[in-house]
C-alpha cells in the first residue's frame, strides 16, 4: 500500500489531506458533543488572557502550551474511552466503571498538573 501511495504523489497528498480533514472533524464533534470541552476551552481562554496580561516568558509560554495540550489530549482520549465503553454495553458493569473512572482520573491528574503549573507561573506575577 505504501508503495502505491509513493508511486502516485497525487494520491499520497490526497490521503494526507483526508487525514487532516477527519482529524479536524473529530475536534469539531468533540466540541459539539462534550460539555467538558467547553469548560476546558474557557479555562484555556482564561490562561491565554492572563498570560497576555502578565507577559509570560517564552519558557513559561511553552510550559503552559504543553500542560494545556496534555489536558486536551487526556480529555479527548477519555471521551473516546467512554464512547467505546458505552458502545460495548450500556448496562452497569464493574469493569466498565473501572475503565471509565480510571480514564476520568487521568484527565483529573493532567488538569491538576496544569493548575499547579499555572499557579507556579502566575502567582509571582500577580503578587
Amino acid at each position: 500500500m505504501i508503495q502505491n501511495l509513493v508511486s502516485k504523489p497525487g494520491r499520497y497528498w490526497h490521503a494526507r489531506t483526508l487525514s487532516f480533514t477527519y482529524a479536524f472533524a473529530g475536534i469539531v464533534l468533540f466540541f459539539r458533543s462534550e460539555q467538558n470541552a467547553r469548560i476546558h476551552l474557557a479555562a484555556t481562554a482564561g490562561a491565554v488572557a492572563v498570560s497576555c496580561i502578565y507577559g509570560v516568558s517564552l519558557t513559561e509560554a511553552v510550559l503552559l502550551v504543553m500542560v494545556t495540550a496534555l489536558v486536551w489530549a487526556a480529555e479527548m482520549f477519555n471521551t473516546c474511552i467512554e464512547k467505546i465503553m458505552d458502545f460495548i454495553s450500556m448496562e452497569r458493569h464493574p469493569q466498565i466503571k473501572f475503565i471509565k473512572d480510571v480514564a476520568a482520573g487521568a484527565v483529573l491528574v493532567t488538569a491538576i498538573a496544569a493548575l499547579i503549573t499555572g499557579l507556579i507561573i502566575f502567582i509571582p506575577k500577580i503578587f
